[in-house]
């Protein structure tokens, strides 16, 4: 299913399976969950440069010559030297490539990946569980990690992430306040089942301040809303790669040290961590299957909100 140009559904189209190079590996796909981030580069909030391009970055698959299931996440290449990456920084690394965006992506039958930044896959978890982990479960536990010790913890939309990040937090002994789009009853349900200790609208103050927040949902009126529900020394963390413009708001809300920060991409360091730790929660998403052919209306659905949990194409 491939991506051609910017405003247009994917297309399907028949192509032989590529050829791996040297470092890397042919995975047969068995599940690529579906991202935000797969919305954005349709829509060309995100550019890709070099289209047609096969999309999809949450991929789940088993290995050509030697039949081990692997994960193969956005993070797909990096240099190794420039200053980012011998910092231990490789998410910021400038020449990095990502998959779906300039490599070809899971939403598709073959995929190839370059060995050094794939991950094994827990072998208690099934391709169609593990493959949410991939992005909405690694950049949603970097963006935990930016939140140090907050114990009361506020989530700004309640999607793929936000669902596999409650179950990290309540294992953790943290408390998460889920923030839904007004009267979204049903996706308030969903997070009290999963033990969000509140749920409620956006437009909602949670019952107590709040020591750190996690804005999943790509509206920049939010920021505010998270600064204004805010402790004094709590940070509001921005997971998304792509935002709409955040609005003015008064100094006295970021006074008394509150910060907000940003999200970029991830770490092979934070796939290790993630996948490591998954297991032992255990972090149990809920997943919804798609057919290859109608990877399209997994997006929409993800687009319109009609998720719970993830969306998952299934070749």
């Amino acid at each position: 299913m491939v991506f051609e140009t910017v405003g247009q559904p994917l297309r399907a189209v028949e192509r032989a399976a590529p050829e791996p190079g040297p470092g890397q590996l042919l995975v047969h796909v068995d599940a690529c969950a579906v991202c935000r981030t797969d919305l954005h580069l349709m829509d060309g909030e995100v550019e890709i440069s070099h289209p047609p391009r096969i999309l999809g970055h949450q991929i789940v698959g088993t290995v050509e010559s030697s039949g081990r299931r692997v994960g193969v996440p956005w993070l797909g290449w990096t240099d190794g030297e420039c200053e980012y990456c011998r910092s231990g920084r490789e998410n910021l690394c400038p020449n990095a490539r990502f998959t779906g965006r300039d490599i070809d992506g899971g939403f598709a039958e073959y995929a190839v990946a370059d060995e050094r930044y794939c991950f094994p896959i827990p072998e208690s978890y099934t391709s169609e569980q593990a493959a949410p982990l991939l992005c909405a479960g690694l950049i949603g536990y970097r963006a935990l990690r930016m939140c140090g010790d907050a114990r009361r913890i506020g989530f700004y939309g309640f999607g793929d992430s936000a669902h596999i990040l409650v179950q990290v937090c309540r294992w953790q002994g943290r408390g998460v306040y889920a923030f839904t789009r007004a009267g979204d009853e049903e996706k308030q349900r969903f997070a009290r089942e999963l033990g969000a200790v509140w749920a409620g609208g956006s437009d909602e103050s949670p019952p107590e301040s709040l020591e750190a927040a996690i804005i999943f949902a790509p509206v920049g009126p939010l920021v505010p809303a998270a600064l204004r529900a805010l402790a004094p020394g709590g940070v509001v963390v921005c997971a998304g790669i792509h935002m709409s413009d955040i609005p003015a708001f008064p100094y006295s809300i970021l006074w008394q040290e509150r910060s907000i920060r940003s999200v970029a991409n991830l770490t092979r360091a934070d796939g290790a961590e993630m996948l490591a730790l998954a297991p032992q929660v255990p972090v149990r998403a809920r997943v919804s299957t798609y057919a290859l052919e109608n990877a399209n209306d997994a997006l929409e659905d993800l687009r319109a909100g009609r998720l719970s949990g993830a969306a998952v194409v299934v070749p």
